[in-house]
């Protein structure tokens, strides 16, 4: 296992794996990970297919448990909680697959996000205003129109607000995602795989696009790509898996030249 080089910072990480592992029968999907990830920092994760790595986003949403190992959030033990626990925490994922409402309209995708984030502030509120009819029900109602709105125009969607979702051009559809992610107001943002299926082109734009956002939300991201050229640009630290395990964690630079990482998985890549 690696362990993580010490440092003189003495700020507290806003996340912490330690020993995470899970195991599905015999299968050891990812053994004993322990990693920090900083404020404000853009996380990269690495790996051949099969490495780990989206099982391990999956541990840190709380999709699927781990089997030992914790998870801590600003200084809080999120091991056990439940997605929805998590996510009103402060954790917002996109997924491999995207994973909208097609038939929806662009805003529609959006404001639902919002729905969740302002029932999850003022469960009875909402609750009581939706069954009454209560101004305040109109109210919320327009300021979720409002932000919803606002998000897409940020990630460039603003004139395609009313269009459906599954019309989309798939660069477009990836941008929807995240926007419906940033709705939740999460302090770490996930990434799986955002620049799959992209041309290069649309690969710098979102490279550039996720700089905008980390600096705009005062966000960390974390994300998980196998373009390494996209990677190794944009992210301030990577961790590197393989068959479950961490084999290198640094700086671009150092990773890009470890030989392990050569070995298991850059090859002539670097």
């Amino acid at each position: 296992m690696i362990s993580e080089p010490l440092t003189l910072s003495k700020s507290t990480p806003v996340l912490a794996a330690q020993g995470l592992t899970r195991r599905f029968g015999g299968l050891v999907a990812v053994n004993d990970v322990s990693f920090t990830v900083e404020k404000h920092e853009i996380f990269g994760l690495i790996g051949p297919n099969g490495a780990g790595k989206t099982t391990l986003f999956n541990l840190m949403t709380g999709l699927i448990p781990s089997n030992s190992g914790k998870l801590i959030y600003q200084n809080e033990d999120i091991s056990q909680l439940k997605p929805y626990q998590i996510a009103n925490k402060g954790i917002a994922r996109t997924f491999q697959n995207i994973r909208l409402f097609g038939e929806l309209s662009v805003l529609e995708n959006v404001a639902i996000a919002r729905h969740i984030h302002s029932r999850s502030q003022n469960p009875v509120l909402s609750l009581l205003s939706g069954i009454f009819g209560l101004p305040e029900s109109s109210a919320m109602e327009r300021e979720t129109q409002r932000k919803a709105l606002e998000l897409l125009e940020l990630v460039g969607l603003g004139d395609r607000a009313q269009e459906q979702a599954k019309n989309l051009p798939y660069g477009d559809q990836r941008r929807l995602e995240i926007a419906r992610a940033l709705a939740l107001e999460p302090q770490i943002l996930l990434l799986d795989e955002p620049a799959a299926g992209m041309n290069p082109k649309e690969k710098q734009k979102l490279s550039e696009f996720i700089r905008e956002v980390r600096e705009q939300f005062n966000l960390t991201v974390i994300l998980i790509e196998h373009h390494v050229p996209l990677v190794m640009g944009l992210c301030d630290r990577i961790a590197v898996l393989h068959f479950g395990q961490l084999i290198a964690l640094g700086e671009p630079a150092v990773v890009r030249n470890d030989p392990a990482v050569i070995e298991a998985y850059l090859g002539d890549e670097k």
